[in-house]
């Protein structure tokens, strides 16, 4: 009984390692999570918390994969809201993840300021936790940083760090990665826009990521990625109407194959398209 649970539980839990690090939500991971140099929603609070200030409406967060690669240990779920005053931006988030042997469940707070309309500077402080059956329970505090600038109008840059101050769990370290990302986001016309990033675990070997979202009517939008280390390609689709915006998006793993994501986000005071109504916030058309 014992060793059927161990060859049962190993390998859920290295593949609960890997599949853990991607961030929601499902247009995120449809542009192969290139987008560093947008993060133009609510779940920037996960991925760049800068971003969170480039908007002035709240917003409302909804992302779950019930079953990745069909399998239903590896479900997890990620819930988001941003909330704009006059000193920056606060969100909050959750997050959980796995099944009854192996858990993990996050809070993130996180604060966004806007310099100027032109630079956008964030911080989020995560308090995760840890839990194995018969094992028990560990937990950790760790802080993420972001920058947002636009070059141009339409050229953007930005970069982001997770665990800065390299907590672990236990004595072991690195457990919690420590992940460095930059890139740049160009709206080559105002419906497409190219994501071009790079991304670097301590552990492993730099990722390099694409994306391009195409809004080819007003309320639907394509969207296509790629990356290596590991390769993975992805693509989705985005239904906007009115306040709401529903993602849906699909990637293959090397070695997991192919699984399927779902996210909803309310925007509370936004109007029409998402980039459109954040380049009139900001003052650029």
């Amino acid at each position: 009984m014992i060793k059927r649970y161990i060859l049962f539980f190993v390998p859920i839990f290295l593949i609960a390692n890997s599949y853990a690090q991607f961030n929601p939500g499902a247009k995120q991971i449809s542009l192969s999570n290139s987008d560093v140099a947008l993060s133009n929603d609510v779940f920037s609070v996960f991925n760049n918390p800068a971003g969170l200030s480039q908007f002035n409406w709240r917003e409302i967060g909804i992302y779950y994969s019930p079953a990745p690669f069909g399998l239903s240990e590896l479900s997890n779920g990620y819930v988001a809201y941003a909330e704009p005053f006059t000193f920056g931006t606060v969100a909050l988030g959750g997050m959980t993840y796995g099944f009854e042997l192996y858990r993990e469940s996050k809070i993130s707070l996180g604060y966004s300021y806007n310099y100027e309309n032109n630079f956008f500077a964030g911080i989020t402080v995560n308090f995760h936790t840890f839990s194995i059956q018969n094992y028990g329970n560990t937990s950790a505090f760790y802080l993420n940083l972001g920058g947002l600038a636009y070059i141009t109008h339409q050229l953007r840059w930005g970069f982001a760090i997770s665990n800065i101050n390299r907590a672990s769990i236990g004595n072991d370290d690195d457990q919690i990665p420590i992940i460095f990302s930059t890139g740049f986001s160009y709206d080559l016309i105002k419906t497409l826009i190219i994501n071009l990033a790079v991304e670097k675990d301590i552990r492993y070997k730099p990722s390099f990521q694409f994306g391009l979202e195409y809004n080819i009517i007003e309320y639907l939008s394509l969207r296509f990625g790629f990356q290596n280390e590991p390769a993975r390609y992805a693509a989705g689709i985005g239904i906007n109407y009115s306040i709401i915006s529903l993602d849906y998006a699909v990637f293959t793993h090397q070695d997991l194959g192919l699984t399927h994501q779902a996210g909803l986000i309310i925007s509370f005071g936004k109007n029409g398209y998402r980039q459109d109504a954040i380049r009139k916030y900001l003052g650029m058309e």
